[in-house]
């Protein structure tokens, strides 16, 4: 199968993911460091995320005022290091300026003063003096500077504007003490402010289901999940195109960014498709569009989810479940849209010789999913925090199975058992008392048989620093947002502006939950062309969030609706970032490539429509019958949205078929018996029509992706 994917990409299509990453994803851009200066930063980065793994398992017990000023210093630390002021200051090997290393020891200080001095500041509470003011002052304007380096400009002018209108609010009630209330609600609240839900759901969580996803990748997770798509859909019409949908799913439960999944994966499936007959803009743009919908895909969905399930105070796990089914009809909407293109175009699959044998894969490789088994089995018992250490564990001990097994590598065989031996044995006599630190030994235990593999394992402690690496590297970008997405929302309680906007918004909309609905939508769309999924997902589920469910969205269904049209702001034009990373790789129209991306996706313009319609859709207070009937219908629905997207069924389309299919296809995807038979009538109709023309033409010719790859 390498082989296959070796000869599907010619030199002239060689792609250059580091340099693709760098363009289009600030968190990619990084400093170069070579020697000891590399290894004494790979070190400090590897030790943060062993701090943050033990802060999870052994020092549960400290206080939150610890771990999260703590785990800033250590991103303010990290970020200034490795993130270089300007794109050009990336390319000098081993330089790190001056002003770099000040900012980031004062930066450090700054949140480490507050850990250490924890306990005068809440006896001081709002009467902070001019030292604690300054520190303040010093930390958040420092770590606004990472954020312009790591994540950009758009969310800093957000943040701002909402900062800005707490100072003349604060002006306008006591300008004396202005600037004290401030610092003290903006920096030393960790209820709200800078060490709010974000921050802290961050620390909890986030940071550790980053690092499993480090560890995934190096297990060779991704490759695997390319070679069982390829065996499932490979052989189909337009095969590779349905083996990017499925693999770009797959590998978006663990990648958390739809550009590095739209060139991670893309890298091998844009030249496969392009060779099978698809045009370049169309080719990358099955990539963005699966690509971005990994992150709705359970059951690791994108960090916002988990903001998600502490802002609403629903189990992480019941989330993951009610997002299964619009995550199906999103890459259902895909898969369709792609069938009806490949049919159009008379596009075959590719050749048996290169398509794996499902069960010789699942036989050989099945092993690869236990840390996912793992991981969807934790989260019924456990926190999202210790499920995610679960997960890592099952990471490490998979990586232990030998490559190849033969006579010399079968005894090793026995190196998984032993953690899961270590495991059980500090677990099962102590009970849940001594759970945490048998997990935290089983991991030790792991590293250190890593030392004895040698190559023939995936885990080697070169692999291990490096998950842990670029775990931490992962981690600044989002760490940063989600302090930015604090001091939003610390404003908004501050201030009481949202109150004021539900006061203000919901008179003009309560007549038409479409109004608000479509509102809503366009800005999550909007603000996510320029800010990440997860600020963007924490300021308008502060803002608009409880607008609707004051009109009587339950509030599931509407944090999930602004969930859904944060995402799709990265493949939304003018600024569609997996499209244009997408595009670089196929060597297509950047703006084209976005506009048939965002096509390809309307399914996720229509879905959580349906479910704030409809909340059924997320099993909430749903009967099963309920939810089957939803599911058929919106399925019928998007089939026919999507032939009507296409102009194709059977045979190409006139203007007035599409327009029966697209009309049809929404009656059946809006609730209710009525608009369910007028569109089964208007598609059943187009069918017939259909069949009849496809007997008057001959079928397009075939184009042979054996003979083309």
């Amino acid at each position: 199968m390498d082989e296959n994917k070796v000869s599907l990409q010619t030199e002239d299509e060689a792609v250059d993911a580091d340099a693709i990453m760098a363009e289009f994803d600030r968190e990619s851009n990084t400093r170069i460091f070579t020697g000891w200066r590399k290894k004494v930063i790979t070190a400090i980065m590897s030790l943060f995320s062993v701090y943050m793994i033990s802060m999870a398992l052994v020092f549960q017990n400290a206080t939150k005022y610890t771990k999260l000023t703590t785990f800033l210093a250590f991103i303010v630390f990290i970020g200034f290091i490795i993130f270089p002021a300007y794109k050009k200051q990336s390319k000098k090997i081993n330089y790190v300026p001056f002003y770099d290393i000040i900012l980031s020891v004062v930066g450090a200080g700054s949140f480490l003063y507050y850990a250490i001095f924890q306990q005068d500041i809440i006896f001081m509470s709002r009467r902070i003096g001019p030292v604690q003011i300054a520190v303040a002052l010093v930390a958040i304007l420092i770590l606004v500077e990472l954020c312009r380096r790591a994540v950009g400009w758009p969310i800093i002018i957000v943040a701002g504007c909402f900062v800005a209108y707490a100072a003349f609010n604060a002006i306008s009630k006591n300008p004396d003490t202005a600037l004290r209330s401030l610092m003290y609600g903006l920096f030393y609240d960790v209820s709200n402010g800078l060490f709010s839900t974000p921050v802290y759901v961050c620390t909890t969580f986030i940071v550790l289901f980053i690092i499993l996803g480090a560890l995934l990748e190096r297990t060779g997770i991704g490759t695997f999940f390319v070679d069982l798509a390829n065996s499932i859909a490979g052989s189909s019409i337009g095969g590779p195109a349905k083996v990017a949908v499925i693999s770009s799913a797959l590998e978006g439960m663990y990648s958390g960014s739809s550009v590095a999944n739209t060139v991670g994966s893309g890298s091998i499936t844009i030249p496969m498709m392009k060779k099978t007959g698809y045009k370049p803009e169309f080719a990358a743009a099955v990539e963005a569009a699966a690509s971005t919908g990994g992150q709705i895909m359970p059951p690791i969905m994108g960090a916002a989810a988990f903001l998600m399930s502490e802002i609403t105070e629903t189990p992480y796990s019941t989330i993951a479940v009610t997002a299964i089914l619009p995550a199906v009809l999103y890459f259902t909407g895909i898969f369709m849209m792609i069938h009806f293109e490949a049919k159009k175009l008379g596009l075959k699959g590719l050749p048996k010789d290169a398509i794996p044998n499902f069960f010789k894969l699942i036989t050989k490789n099945g092993y690869l999913l236990l840390p996912i088994l793992v991981l969807v089995i934790a989260m019924n018992y456990f926190s999202a925090g210790l499920s995610a250490c679960f997960a890592i564990l099952g990471s490490l001990i998979v990586s232990l199975v030998p490559k190849t097994l033969n006579k010399q590598t079968a005894w090793r065989l026995v190196f998984p058992l032993i953690p899961i031996a270590v495991l059980l044995v500090l677990w099962l006599p102590f009970g849940q008392a001594n759970m945490s630190t048998a997990i935290l030994v089983a991991m030790v235990t792991c590293v250190v048989l890593s030392f004895l593999t040698k190559d023939t394992a995936t885990l080697t402690p070169k692999v291990v620093v490096e998950s842990l690496e670029n775990g931490a590297k992962n981690t600044v970008g989002v760490a940063v947002a989600c302090g930015m997405a604090g001091l939003i929302s610390g404003v908004v309680t501050m201030t009481a502006l949202g109150q004021l906007l539900i006061n203000t918004l919901v008179p003009v909309a309560e007549n038409s939950m479409f109004l608000a609905l479509f509102l809503t939508m366009v800005c999550c769309i909007v603000l996510g062309m320029g800010v990440p999924t997860t600020a963007n997902y924490v300021i308008m589920a502060t803002i608009t969030a409880p607008i609707l469910i004051k009109m009587g969205l339950p509030v599931l269904a509407a944090h999930m609706f602004v969930f859904y049209f944060g995402i799709v702001a990265d493949i939304t034009p003018p600024v569609a970032l997996a499209a244009y990373a997408g595009s670089a790789i196929a060597k297509s129209n950047p703006m084209k490539t976005g506009v048939t991306a965002t096509r390809l996706a309307i399914t996720a313009f229509i879905v959580p429509y349906i479910f704030a319609y409809s909340p059924e859709m997320l099993l909430i207070d749903a009967k099963w019958y309920d939810v089957v009937l939803i599911v058929i219908t919106a399925l019928v629905g998007i089939y026919a949205v999507s032939a009507g997207m296409e102009g194709y069924m059977y045979v190409k389309c006139p203007w007035w078929q599409r327009i029966m299919l697209l009309g049809g296809g929404l009656l059946c995807i809006i609730p209710g018996i009525a608009t369910d038979l007028a569109g089964i009538a208007l598609l059943a109709i187009v069918i017939v029509l259909q069949k009849l023309s496809e007997k008057k033409q001959t079928p397009p010719a075939n184009i042979d992706a054996a003979k083309a790859a």
